[in-house]
């Protein structure tokens, strides 16, 4: 939730500083709509909330919204407050809201997203393939990316899909000469990422093993395709955001909007799901980022062009 705040503040390019919540309950058993006394539900952990308010105010995520609201009243509604994901709460309270389509949320202030916001652009790509790309110089061509997520609150990857997944990977590599660029995340866990390591042994393929710079981003800039985990809206978005052919690894469980999210990109050309093979196919990566950022300076601009209010 973090990343698509900070990529919006990014793309819009004021300067910004970054707060974290961590309210308490019994606050948090509540709508979040209704907070009473939403400061005192903040821990010794939390950033402090408190004037002068900005201009603007990205939230993301349900236990933002309290605080989102909190600043727009104490601002005397100077404040523009933009939330991602859904509010759950009154739409009309926001200036507006960037949910993803597969949320359903209709209204004047409404900008749905066809995937999760995100950083991925060539700028910042285009350095980071360059640092990582000695690292890799030794791989064969084509290079997939293999973007590995874990179990979650909606999804479990178990040691027999993770087997599976392996003996893929292995196959790609002696029988079609692809170099692996393998990245897994904290959720994939030590026996799975010991399957992978295994399995991988000897071939031309690359695990990282989380001590260093994080790959990530190299990785999607030097792919020339990729292969990610369905568990994270976040991951399947940012692979998309490359133009590159994504292949789709599905796990075990799901739930109604990430298998609506999973379709949408399915049917839309971005993804299709991994079934050992790699494909080739083309696709135009959707601009949610412009139309949002644009927007959101349409907004600010408004609000400068009233009497009494600052420019921005």
């Amino acid at each position: 939730m973090e990343n698509q705040a900070i990529a919006l503040a990014e793309a819009v390019g004021l300067p910004r500083t970054v707060k974290r919540v961590r309210p308490r309950p019994p606050w948090t058993w509540l709508p979040p709509g209704i907070w009473p006394w939403p400061l005192a539900a903040l821990g010794d952990d939390s950033d402090k909330i408190a004037a002068p308010w900005p201009d603007l105010l990205i939230s993301c995520g349900r236990r933002a919204v309290p605080y989102a609201l909190l600043a727009k009243r104490q601002s005397g509604g100077t404040t523009t407050i933009v939330h991602i994901q859904n509010p759950q709460t009154s739409l009309a309270r926001f200036d507006l809201v960037v949910p993803p389509r597969h949320d359903h949320l209709r209204g004047a202030n409404v900008i749905e997203t066809a995937a999760s916001l995100h950083r991925i652009t060539p700028a910042r790509l285009a350095p980071a393939a360059a640092a990582f790309a000695p690292q890799l110089a030794h791989l064969p061509r084509p290079l997939v990316a293999v973007l590995i997520g874990g179990s979650n609150a909606c999804y479990r990857l178990t040691p027999e899909i993770i087997a599976t997944l392996a003996g893929q990977l292995r196959a790609l590599c002696l029988e079609h000469g692809v170099g692996l660029a393998v990245t897994p995340s904290r959720r994939t866990g030590a026996d799975n990422i010991k399957a992978l390591r295994q399995a991988l042994a000897g071939l031309p393929a690359v695990i990282w093993d989380f001590d260093g710079d994080n790959p990530y981003f190299g990785y999607l800039g030097l792919a020339d395709a990729i292969i990610v985990t369905c568990d994270s809206v976040n991951m399947v978005s940012e692979a998309c955001a490359t133009g590159k052919p994504v292949h789709v690894v599905h796990l075990a469980g799901g739930n109604r909007k990430f298998n609506e999210f999973h379709a949408s990109m399915q049917a839309a050309g971005y993804t299709r799901p991994f079934q050992g093979k790699l494909e080739q196919w083309q696709y135009l990566p959707a601009d949610d980022m412009g139309k949002v950022t644009a927007r959101v300076h349409e907004l600010l601009a408004r609000k400068a062009s009233r009497p009494g209010c600052p420019s921005h």
